[in-house]
């Protein structure tokens, strides 16, 4: 039967068929969503913070201190999950973890209402803008106290490139 093959022109044509149905590729691995703990273990802060798991998506929330919050007001809220979402713990997240669709950063009130949220997907950021993220996100939380300019360019940033929302409770949106 080979023989048939080969003289036929079939002998390229069969192989390439079994290719193209799946029938010799190789299946790939599974990537396991990461354990809520893990991820969590990426971020420091000194206050509350916490880590789930929705599906493949790692929400992160974080409570806003109040102070802060009248402090820096809607700017300051709507910033907030930025700061975390451009940081080296998301990144790393990422990085680490290949079964990891997207982390979710979301500001609560210390009465559990959410005030902002930002989900990032997995492919949104290539090398170049992840860089630039991060400095980004590095400048706002060094200087914005005393260059608000700072702050907004993460706010920028951060609604160009996630999924975003500002409870309109607790922030003025136009």
């Amino acid at each position: 039967m080979i023989n048939i093959f080969r003289r036929s022109g079939l002998s390229l044509v069969v192989p390439a068929l079994l290719l193209l149905t799946g029938a010799c590729a190789p299946e790939e691995p599974d990537h396991p969503v990461p354990a809520a703990a893990d991820i969590e273990a990426l971020y420091v802060w000194e206050g509350d913070l916490s880590v789930e798991m929705s599906g493949n998506v790692a929400q992160v929330t974080v409570t806003l201190d109040p102070t802060q919050y009248r402090r820096g007001g809607d700017l300051w809220a709507k910033a907030f999950p930025y700061i975390f979402i451009f940081s080296g713990g998301t990144r790393d997240a990422f990085d680490e973890n290949p079964g990891l669709g997207g982390v979710r950063v979301r500001a609560a009130h210390p009465n559990g209402e959410i005030i902002s949220e930002a989900l990032l997907s997995r492919e949104v950021l290539n090398e170049l803008t992840w860089n630039r993220a991060l400095r980004i996100s590095q400048e706002a939380r060094q200087e914005g106290t005393e260059r608000p300019s700072t702050m907004q360019d993460l706010v920028r940033w951060g609604e160009d490139h996630t999924e975003f929302e500002y409870n309109p409770n607790y922030i003025d949106t136009p």
